[in-house]
C-alpha cells in the first residue's frame, strides 16, 4: 500500500494553509477542506467491495484512489491527521437517531471526534454528510445554539450522555413531482445522534463495521449514496436520484433540486460532481430503509 503521507492527505483535500498554529481556525479550515473534497459515501458496498476499517486501507481509498467513505472511515482518517499534526484528539462513539422508530440506535454505530484546544473541548465530525453535516467544530457546551450554514446545531448534556440536534430551515422544492420524496427531511427540529465522552479506539467499531455492510437491516445495504458539501450547499446521490440543496437561498429557506439519472449519467455525475471514478461496477440502490438528505 505504501506509506501514509500527511502531505499526500493535504494535497488530496487542497489544503495549502499553515498548520503551525494548533488553534480553532486551523481545525475549522481542515474540517471544511475535508468535507468539500472527501465525500460521505458507501459505494463500495454496492460495487461488491468491502468497507475497510484499517487506517492504511482508508488512506489508500481516500487519498490515492480519490474516494470518500462513511463515518468509520473518514473520521478515522481525520483522527490520524489531527493527532499527527499535534491536536489533542479523542475518538468518541455515537448512537444515531432513528426517525421512524423515534429512538437512538442501541448499538454504537457512529464515530466522531473530540478535540481539546486551550482548555475548551470541540466536537468534530466529517462523516455524517447530507444536510446534517457540521461545517465547523461545535463547542462542547450544553444548550447553546451554534448557528452554521447548514442550520443551527445544539448540544445538550443529560447525565453521561450528550445529544446533538439541528434546527433546520424551511425547504423549497421547485420540481413538484418530488414534493413527497422519501428523501426529504420533514422535521424542523431534528435529533441527530447521542454520544458519551468515553474515549474509544477503532477496535470498538470492528463488529459494527461488519454488521453495517452485511445486514439486510442496515440503511447502508438498503441505499447506495454519495454526498459532498459545496461552498453554498450539498450534493447528494441516492440510488438514481441526484439532489442539490442550496442552504438559505432566500428568506431562511433552503432550495432543494431533484433529478433522476440513468446508469450512464450516474457514472458521469460521480466523476463531475464527486470526482469519483469507481473500479467496480456500481449497482445503484434505493431500498426502503429511512435515509434523508
Amino acid at each position: 500500500m505504501g506509506i501514509m503521507d500527511i502531505e499526500g492527505y493535504f494535497t488530496r483535500i487542497g489544503y495549502k494553509n499553515s498548520r503551525n498554529e494548533l488553534d480553532l481556525e486551523t481545525l475549522t479550515d481542515i474540517l471544511q477542506h475535508q468535507i468539500q473534497t472527501v465525500p460521505f459515501e458507501n459505494l463500495n458496498i454496492h460495487c461488491g467491495q468491502p468497507m475497510e476499517l484499517g487506517l492504511e486501507a482508508i488512506f489508500d481509498q481516500v487519498v490515492r484512489k480519490n474516494r470518500g467513505g462513511w463515518c468509520l472511515q473518514v473520521n478515522h482518517l481525520l483522527y490520524w491527521v489531527l493527532t499527527t499534526i499535534g491536536f489533542e484528539t479523542t475518538m468518541l462513539g455515537g448512537y444515531v437517531y432513528n426517525t421512524p422508530a423515534n429512538k437512538y440506535s442501541s448499538a454504537m454505530i457512529h464515530l466522531l471526534l473530540k478535540v481539546a484546544i486551550d482548555g475548551k473541548n470541540y466536537i468534530v465530525d466529517a462523516g455524517f454528510g447530507r444536510s446534517y453535516q457540521m461545517w465547523q467544530p461545535l463547542e462542547l457546551i450544553s444548550e447553546k445554539d451554534q448557528p452554521q450554514v447548514p442550520g443551527i446545531f445544539r448540544l445538550t448534556e443529560e447525565g453521561e450522555y450528550w445529544y446533538l440536534d439541528q434546527i433546520r430551515r424551511e425547504q423549497y422544492i421547485p420540481n413538484q413531482e418530488f414534493l413527497n420524496s422519501d428523501l426529504l427531511e420533514k422535521k424542523k427540529y431534528r435529533k441527530i445522534y447521542s454520544f458519551t465522552l468515553k474515549p474509544r479506539t477503532i477496535e470498538d467499531f470492528e463488529l459494527v463495521n461488519k454488521y453495517l455492510q452485511e445486514s439486510a437491516a442496515s440503511v447502508f445495504t438498503s441505499k447506495s449514496f454519495c454526498s459532498l458539501q459545496t461552498p453554498d450547499g450539498v450534493q447528494c446521490l441516492v440510488g438514481f436520484t441526484l439532489t442539490y440543496r442550496k442552504f438559505n437561498y432566500k428568506d431562511n429557506m433552503d432550495l432543494v433540486e431533484f433529478k433522476t439519472l440513468n446508469e450512464e449519467e450516474i457514472e458521469e455525475e460521480l466523476k463531475n460532481i464527486f470526482n469519483i471514478s469507481l473500479e467496480g461496477k456500481l449497482v445503484p440502490k434505493h431500498g426502503d430503509k429511512f435515509f434523508t438528505i
